[in-house]
C-alpha cells in the first residue's frame, strides 16, 4: 500500500468524525463562495462550481445553504471576502505537512497554524520548503460496496484517471489537475456516490514512521490543525508502518 493511499485511509478514518462536528459544511460554503465570485454562479459554466456542488450533495448539505453561499460569492446577497492560503510545516520526524487555509482574516490565520504547529511538535516552513514533496492532483475515494473495479476503471480511466487503487474498503482514484472536473462529472453522470472528492497534495517523497511515539505526535498535530475554524484541508507525506496503521484502524 503505497504512502498517500495510507494517509486517505485514515482521512477515511476521520471523515465521519469531521461531518459531526460539522465543519464540512463551513468549509463547502466557503468554497461555494469562492467558485462563485471567481467563475459565475452557473455551474454550468462554471467547473469548480459544479464539482462543490456536487460534494455539498454528497455532504447532505440543504440546498438553501448552497444557494446562500453561491449569492454571497456573485454578490447578491452581502459577504465576507474569503482568502485561499497555503502554509507549509515539519511535523515530528520531520514529516512534512501542507495546510490548506480559507480565511476573511489572514493575520489570524497565520498566527492559529503557528501557534498549533509549534504547540503540538511542529514548526512552519517557509514558501517552497515543503511543497515540492507533493504534487497537485485530484483525489477521489469511493466505497468498494458502491462499485465494481472493473466498472470504476472502465469509467475513470476513460475520463482522465492516471491511477486507481484498490484499498479493500475503498478505491482511491487519483487524476491531472486538468481532468478532475471531467473525472468528477463523469462520475457524477453515473450517479457514483463519492466518499471525498479534492483537489489534494499527493505527496511524492514519503517520509517513513515507524515508531508509535512519532506517529502519535504527527497524527495529533494533523487533528489539532484540522480542527482550526479556517483550516480547509491538511496533507501530509507521512508514510506509516502497517502495524501502526492497524493501531490507527483500532
Amino acid at each position: 500500500m503505497s504512502g498517500h493511499s495510507k494517509w486517505a485511509t485514515i482521512k477515511r478514518a476521520k471523515g465521519a468524525a469531521d461531518a459531526k462536528r460539522g465543519k464540512i459544511f463551513s468549509v463547502i460554503s466557503k468554497d461555494l463562495t469562492l467558485a462563485a465570485r471567481e467563475g459565475g454562479g452557473d455551474p454550468a459554466m462554471n467547473p469548480r462550481l459544479r464539482t462543490v456542488i456536487a460534494k455539498a450533495k454528497s455532504a447532505n448539505m440543504p440546498l438553501d445553504n448552497v444557494d446562500r453561499a453561491i449569492k454571497k460569492g456573485t454578490g447578491e446577497l452581502p459577504g465576507v471576502t474569503y482568502e485561499e492560503l497555503v502554509y507549509e510545516g515539519y511535523g515530528a520526524g520531520g514529516v512534512g505537512i501542507i495546510v490548506e487555509i480559507t480565511t476573511d482574516n489572514k493575520n489570524r490565520s497565520a498566527s492559529e497554524v503557528r501557534s498549533t504547529m509549534t504547540k503540538n511538535a511542529g514548526n512552519l516552513a517557509g514558501v517552497g520548503a515543503v511543497a515540492f514533496q507533493f504534487d497537485r492532483k485530484g483525489q477521489i475515494i469511493i466505497d468498494s460496496s458502491k462499485i465494481s473495479e472493473e466498472a470504476l476503471m472502465d469509467i475513470a480511466l476513460e475520463a482522465g484517471a492516471e491511477d486507481i487503487k484498490n484499498e479493500g474498503t475503498h478505491f482511491e482514484v487519483i487524476c491531472p489537475m486538468v481532468d478532475y472536473d471531467s473525472l468528477s462529472q463523469a462520475l457524477n453522470e453515473q450517479n457514483i456516490e463519492t466518499e471525498s472528492s479534492e483537489l489534494a497534495y499527493i505527496p511524492n517523497i514519503m517520509v517513513p514512521v515507524e515508531d508509535k511515539e512519532t506517529a502519535r505526535k504527527v497524527l495529533h498535530l494533523i487533528e489539532k490543525l484540522d480542527d482550526l475554524e479556517d483550516v480547509k484541508a491538511v496533507h501530509s507525506n507521512m508514510d506509516l508502518a502497517d502495524d501502526l496503521l492497524d493501531d490507527e484502524d483500532a
